[in-house]
């Protein structure tokens, strides 16, 4: 599966939508925070889920809710029919300096 325009849109998407939660910007943290969804045969993501978090205070949280606000992506298929997919993500989340 691939989002729409390829995956540097996606991080593109992302950094237009993730408001850093405060905790993470008055601590200045930076890290990576993985997830893991579905990517189902219509594009749409589901079952979205925190793998690893290090940086916590909500960070992983905003990470799932612009996950959620994105458009369908373009499914994988197998033999010509799309078919759903589990993808893993890393990511980076980096406070203002």
């Amino acid at each position: 599966p691939q989002f729409p325009g390829g995956i540097e849109k996606f991080y593109m998407f992302v950094g237009q939508h993730y408001k850093m939660p405060a905790e993470v910007s008055k601590q200045k943290l930076n890290g990576k925070v993985y997830l893991q969804f579905m990517v189902e045969t219509d594009g749409s993501l589901t079952d979205i889920k925190i793998l690893r978090d290090k940086l916590g205070n909500g960070a992983g949280e905003e990470a799932v809710r612009v996950l959620k606000l994105s458009p369908k992506w373009i499914p994988a298929s197998e033999g010509g029919k799309p078919v759903r997919v589990m993808y893993n993500l890393p990511i980076t989340v980096q406070a203002a300096k």
